[in-house]
């Protein structure tokens, strides 16, 4: 017991040791080491928050060591934020830092273009962080460019409250409703003078258009999202680029965060959603990106022209689907879908589809993905029901394509049409295990459903991982196509007398 009790002391003292602060420093001689002299923010929109980013301070010396001050130059009045050492706030004193040793500093900021000043629409913020003054003065920049934008939110009430759209009634009777608002007629024409900025979801209210003008940035706040309701309509007027490389005639579709860590990573916003009920949807020469679903539809207008016309268009790193259509009537042409979390292309509950020249590819590498690129039903299944609908399907000098061995999935009941047709397309459908050769859906060998088609040949992708979707010299799908269906590609080249499948002609690609 006597020698239990004595290691028991002698422990206390080791770890009370290992706890002291109380150590000799010497002052600062401004001989401090940086990671780096100017810490450079990647660009901000005005009022919304930076990344954090770091700084090493070294302490090279054999002392202990003691800086007097560490503040921004500004002081309080700085739009940056500071954590020294664990330690948040704009002015510090008497931090040490032991001899070879280091501590971090993460640098932040939010600034509002009503406190800058500048010409454009760019805004350049600068300040510095100070170690200790006078002769041993150290001094690290801090840049960030601040972008002018139109904002467009949802109201805030007296009480509290944030304004709300309702999009109905749930099972037991209740409102369903999400943060979003209506947009006004004078908010209806989105110009490229200045970028969007939307929080929550924008909705186009009934009979009207939102129109958007080639090289329009639209950025979504998390969570948010646009909305088109009851017979309104969504035009995206992009225009093919002058410079295939810049796309400056775009409209591009994204999230608000505009640092290049965020330029790929999915489920940044919501989604593109065009409701029941809402007609005359036209969207040209535009990239959706990082979104939760890139569009989803929920119906058709009951016409017999497309209620859905999508050309020139790409959607690319949506975290659950790229285009999901429930009974939809879309035509689609050179359109591009790559890495979705589940399916780049779902059709569910029928409808009526007409893709040609298009990319439907799922090279996704963000986790397990158990649905494969295209999938194709006319019913749809919920907890309580099966809902079913006549399907009618084509596809026409596309390619099918993705990392994983089956990725056309045809899910068909019988209470209901299933007319399909796939012609002189690339597709990937490796039934490795024979699971699919009994199945008549899945007749490759018939003319009147597959026609022309090839499969499983390597599509010669530039680089899917950074959907880079043109095909190469030895792409499968080079003169695969049927003549004269469509003029161009997606980026404006002429589809020669024997084109190439999918929305890309075939190029050279540049040597490494």
């Amino acid at each position: 017991m006597r020698y239990l009790y004595g290691l028991a002391v002698f422990f206390s003292i080791i770890l009370l040791g290992s706890c002291r602060k109380d150590f000799d420093t010497v002052p600062s001689s401004g001989k401090l080491e940086f990671s780096t002299d100017t810490v450079y923010l990647d660009t901000i929109f005005s009022g919304i928050g930076s990344s954090t980013y770091n700084l090493k301070v070294y302490n090279r010396s054999d002392e202990d060591i003691s800086i007097p001050s560490i503040r921004l130059g500004q002081g309080e009045n700085s739009h940056y934020r500071l954590n020294v050492d664990g330690i948040p706030g704009k002015t510090f004193q008497n931090i040490d830092i032991l001899a070879k040793d280091s501590i971090f500093v993460f640098v932040e900021t939010t600034a509002s273009i009503t406190d800058l000043t500048s010409t454009g629409l760019q805004f350049l913020y600068t300040d510095a962080i100070e170690f200790d003054v006078g002769v041993n003065q150290q001094k690290v920049e801090l840049v960030t460019l601040v972008q002018d934008a139109v904002f467009l939110y949802p109201e805030r009430f007296s009480d509290g409250t944030t304004e709300k759209l309702c999009l109905g009634m749930d099972e037991e009777g209740n409102e369903i409703c999400i943060k979003g608002f209506l947009l006004e007629d004078s908010e209806l024409n989105f110009t490229n003078d200045k970028p969007y900025v939307i929080y929550g979801y924008a909705a186009v209210p009934e009979g009207k258009t939102l129109n958007i003008a080639a090289g329009a940035r639209v950025h979504f706040h998390e969570g948010s999202g646009l909305i088109v309701a009851n017979n309104a309509s969504l035009h995206v007027n992009g225009q093919k680029s002058t410079d295939p490389e810049l796309l400056e005639n775009e409209v591009i579709f994204e999230g608000d965060r505009l640092e290049p860590d965020y330029s790929d990573v999915p489920g940044q916003w919501g989604r593109i959603w065009l409701t029941a009920g809402s007609t005359n949807h036209i969207i040209n020469h535009a990239t959706i990106k990082n979104a939760t679903v890139g569009i989803q539809m929920d119906s058709n207008d009951g016409g017999s022209s497309p209620t859905l016309t999508i050309k020139n268009t790409q959607i690319y790193n949506s975290n659950l689907v790229g285009l999901y259509s429930l009974t939809g009537n879309i035509y689609g042409e050179n359109l591009v879908i790559n890495n979705s979390g589940l399916s780049s292309l779902n059709l569910s509950l029928g409808g009526t589809y007409e893709f040609v020249h298009c990319t439907f590819a799922n090279y996704w590498r963000n986790g397990f993905r158990q649905f494969p690129s295209v999938l194709i039903s006319n019913q749809l299944e919920t907890p309580d029901e099966i809902f079913v609908s006549d399907l009618s399907a084509n596809f026409t000098n596309c390619i099918i394509y993705g990392n994983e061995n089956i990725e056309l999935i045809l899910d068909k009941v019988n209470e209901a049409a299933f007319d399909y047709h796939f012609k002189n397309n690339l597709i990937r459908f490796r039934d490795f295990n024979g699971n699919f050769e009994e199945n008549p859906l899945y007749d490759f060998d018939n003319p009147l459903i597959f026609e022309g088609n090839v499969f499983n040949e390597n599509p010669d992708f530039l680089d899917s991982s950074k959907n880079q979707m043109n095909i190469g010299e030895d792409s499968a799908a080079n003169a695969l196509a049927v003549p004269g269906l469509v003029v161009e590609d997606i980026l404006g080249n002429p589809r020669t007398s024997e084109p190439d499948s999918g929305a890309y002609e075939s190029i050279v690609f540049p040597e490494e």
